[in-house]
């Protein structure tokens, strides 16, 4: 297996995520130089850390944290564009079982399920997969907690917050999930899963709606966090 694996290697050299150098037989998605110089948070450590005070005064929320830094033409933007653009979808699994290791051992070990934020049916549709959803699996395997992909849903589809200003995304975003299944998640901690956080108004839209259930209580998570 070895052998085969050493000539695929040399037919179709494996790159890099990260940096696109060739990786060696060891090393799976990002070279050890990237694994290494991953521009870890450790945000799981301080309750009071920059993304939890994103939702400050906007929702009620137990935790937050973001595994990542996100800094344009770095790294972490380079395995982003793999995830959510390049089909990589074993990246998005992989990243998140690194988060989930973080994550053991925290106030986020003890919650019952795990939501990735939807996508609306027509982009899901368009783009085949939802990368949050896919970042979820690799923490559930992690954390051996349950994801669901049912109980709420993304009713209205909206345009790409990219480009917008703050304000705009607000609006973007207002009234845009539902929850479906209520009777899923009466009385549940949800850990509320996304790939970015920007202004946070995506996730604070679905974690409002969430909250409208009777006893439910919301942790969030992002695999990267981006400067404002």
């Amino acid at each position: 297996m070895t052998i085969i694996t050493d000539l695929l290697d040399l037919l179709l050299p494996r790159t890099c995520c990260g940096c696109n150098t060739v990786l060696t037989t060891n090393e799976e998605y990002l070279c050890t130089k990237c694994m290494i110089n991953l521009p870890r948070t450790r945000y799981h450590k301080d309750p009071d850390n920059p993304t939890a005070q994103t939702f400050w005064g906007r929702t009620n929320i137990q935790n937050a944290t973001s595994f990542l830094h996100f800094n344009k033409k770095g790294t972490v933007q380079h395995i982003m564009h793999q995830i959510k653009y390049k089909d990589n979808l074993e990246l998005a699994i992989f990243m998140g079982t690194h988060a989930g290791h973080e994550l053991k051992c925290t106030p986020f070990e003890e919650v019952d399920v795990i939501i990735p934020v939807p996508l609306h049916k027509s982009r899901l549709s368009k783009r085949g997969y939802n990368q949050s959803e896919r970042i979820a699996m690799g923490i559930s395997e992690i954390l051996n907690i349950p994801i669901d992909n049912k109980s709420i849903i993304r009713a209205k589809s909206s345009e790409s917050q990219v480009t917008k200003k703050r304000y705009q995304r607000w609006e973007n975003v207002e009234g845009i999930f539902e929850v479906v299944q209520p009777q899923q998640i009466i009385n549940k901690h949800i850990l509320l899963v996304d790939d970015i956080l920007t202004t946070g108004a995506t996730i604070e839209a679905c974690a409002q709606e969430i909250l409208k259930v009777e006893g439910t209580k919301i942790s969030i998570f992002t695999l990267a966090k981006a400067k404002q």
